[in-house]
């Protein structure tokens, strides 16, 4: 993955492991004024309910939307869902990348711990 092309929305994939259909819905928040419904997302990215709010769940918990309540004067309630603003992402993603660096930099010197003194194949006694 890191040696491919890649676009700034593959961000969304390659920290958070997300599916493509994570991101189209992503960005129709994005590109929206007003927060969604699971329903009205699910209308206009074309899938089953299910599967709307399954991605959803996936945005959520990787903390690029947020989920709203509204109250109806009568009682009750119903969610919306809209994105969170792209600088809050991005700080939380550098704040990832770096712990991901520390962690490679630590496996890097067990790796080389582990084998810099390993005998080589062929080598002469």
């Amino acid at each position: 993955m890191l040696r491919q092309d890649m676009e700034c929305e593959g961000l969304l994939e390659c920290f958070h492991d997300l599916k493509e259909l994570d991101r189209e819905i992503f960005q129709l928040l994005c590109a929206g004024s007003e927060p969604l419904t699971v329903d009205e997302i699910a209308e206009r990215v074309d899938r089953e309910r299910s599967t709307a709010y399954r991605s959803v769940q996936r945005l959520l918990q990787a903390g690029f939307i947020r989920k709203e309540q509204v109250n109806y004067e009568q009682g009750g309630y119903y969610h919306v869902y809209k994105p969170r603003g792209g600088e809050e992402i991005a700080r939380e993603m550098q704040r990832t990348l770096n712990d991901w660096y520390a962690k490679m930099g630590q496996l890097i010197d067990e790796f080389e711990g582990k084998y810099e003194e390993a005998p080589r194949a062929g080598a002469e006694s």
